[in-house]
């Protein structure tokens, strides 16, 4: 089918065509005009992505996210802010609604969950693309009723979202407190075998305790040290008993410096007197029995040297001993008091990481109090709803545009399936389809003007077949 058989065609059954453009755009006006009218309040509600959080000082990234615009739309028509709506506006103590309810359900399931499906219908959430504006929208019949619901559910929408913040942190709160008392426990007993094996040990200040002792082992060492250097020099001048006369300590003597001086003296005067005088002359006999006298007490004198050299050996070997052992002592000491600080160090430490954990522990938990006596959010309402004026159903105006649309398709669809049922000869061209016969000719109706070389065109179109040609 050509579009000039196609405009021949709805030219032909233009009556039926107009027949029921015209039945569907009365009957669309009909109806619209005997529908109800309903009225839509929105209310417009901001987000605040970009102010830090009032406690933590710090954006959540999680806000800018586009997932966070459309969850928000989620949870507004989430069945929670539905049936917070109802008991927010008292729905389900109505008298009337409550019989409504049991002549639809018969007392099945619940009356709030039964309200919150019939508002959602009702209710239209549209997020802003370009800004973190949504738009909250309800239908009615009543303006009143529709402003106050639109209304709502936005203040029930910031409710919820306020909730859904403090109820985590609740939860923490509680077992953050819980956690904090074991802390504190640990804390405490820590704190408790510190101080006991303190008591125990007898130690406060172990640090300055532990150089204390440190110092007196290297003052016992010192001692040890210069108590063995005198023990082997006593010892050294022991062994060298028959040469005593070479001693230091002989040597330096003033008194034995004296008799020397004093016996070289007598043995000049005894050798001048026995020359002089004989060798058996009173005075001589004198100056050798002064001379015996002498070195007699030099020899004394002598050997107390060399015995009491021997007594410093024996004393200092006996403090040499007594030093050992005390330094026996005091090493044992010093471990013990390493092996009592190391404890200690070890409780110590034990105490500080608990109350660092018990510190930290603390502070989230008072974090996560004041997280849960929170009482602001970041939605704020942009323009409360009102009542409208203006019904927003039904369209009359749209609804006949798309009446004359819808009537005039359906319009020509009805006049091409009659054409269909009873094909007629409206053109040259289903002449040649219906008789498969090229056309030679054709007569203009009355008062049309005529088309000049008809008949070539046809046939430069159309082939005749060869028994036309031929015909007389």
């Amino acid at each position: 089918m050509t579009f000039q058989q196609f405009l021949l065609i709805l030219r032909a059954r233009y009556k039926v065509v107009l027949g029921i453009l015209l039945i569907t755009v009365i009957t669309t006006l009909v109806i619209s005009l005997l529908l109800p009218k309903e009225y839509t309040a929105s209310t417009a509600i901001v987000i605040d992505v970009k102010s830090p959080d009032p406690l933590g000082g710090m954006v959540l990234p999680g806000l800018a996210s586009p997932a966070y615009m459309a969850t928000q739309v989620d949870i507004i028509n989430s069945d929670r802010v539905a049936q917070s709506v109802v008991k927010l506006l008292r729905m389900n103590e109505s008298p009337v609604i409550r019989e409504q309810w049991l002549e639809d359900t018969e007392g099945k399931g619940e009356l709030t969950v039964w309200l919150a499906d019939l508002l959602k219908k009702k209710l239209d959430v549209k997020p802003s693309r370009e800004s973190n504006v949504i738009t909250i929208a309800y239908s009615g019949v009543d303006p009143a009723f529709t402003a106050a619901m639109a209304n709502a559910f936005a203040q029930t929408y910031i409710n919820v979202n306020l909730e859904l913040k403090v109820e985590p942190a609740r939860q923490y709160a509680t077992w953050f407190e819980g956690q904090t008392k074991i802390l504190r426990e640990d804390l405490e007993k820590a704190k408790q075998n510190l101080s006991a094996y303190q008591q125990k040990t007898g130690i406060i200040a172990t640090e300055e305790r532990l150089d204390y002792e440190i110092s007196k082992l290297n003052e016992l060492s010192t001692q040890l040290t210069i108590v063995q250097a005198q023990t082997s020099d006593s010892s050294s001048k022991r062994k060298s008993a028959d040469n005593s006369e070479t001693l230091t300590e002989v040597m330096q003597n003033p008194l034995i410096n004296s008799l020397k001086s004093d016996i070289a003296r007598l043995d000049a005067k005894l050798q001048e007197s026995s020359v002089n005088l004989g060798r058996n002359h009173p005075q001589t006999k004198r100056a050798q029995s002064e001379l015996a006298s002498l070195r007699n007490r030099l020899a004394s004198e002598t050997r107390q040297i060399h015995s009491s050299i021997g007594t410093s050996y024996q004393v200092g070997k006996q403090k040499e001993k007594e030093l050992i052992e005390a330094m026996d002592t005091q090493k044992n000491r010093v471990l013990e008091l390493n092996r009592q600080r190391d404890q200690i160090s070890v409780l110590q430490r034990d105490v500080e990481a608990a109350q660092r954990t018990f510190e930290a522990v603390g502070q989230r938990s008072a974090q996560t109090r004041l997280e849960s006596a929170v009482v602001q959010t970041n939605i704020t309402t942009l323009n409360p709803a009102t009542a409208p004026t203006v019904h927003s159903r039904p369209r009359i105006l749209l609804n006949v545009l798309i009446s004359i649309f819808l009537g005039t398709l359906l319009g020509m669809g009805i006049a091409l399936l009659l054409e269909l049922s009873n094909r007629r000869v409206r053109s040259m061209e289903d002449l040649m389809e219906i008789i498969e016969l090229p056309v030679l000719a054709t007569i203009p109706s009355v008062g049309s003007r005529p088309t000049p070389r008809r008949f070539p065109r046809v046939l430069s179109r159309h082939k005749p077949p060869r028994q036309a040609l031929e015909a007389p």
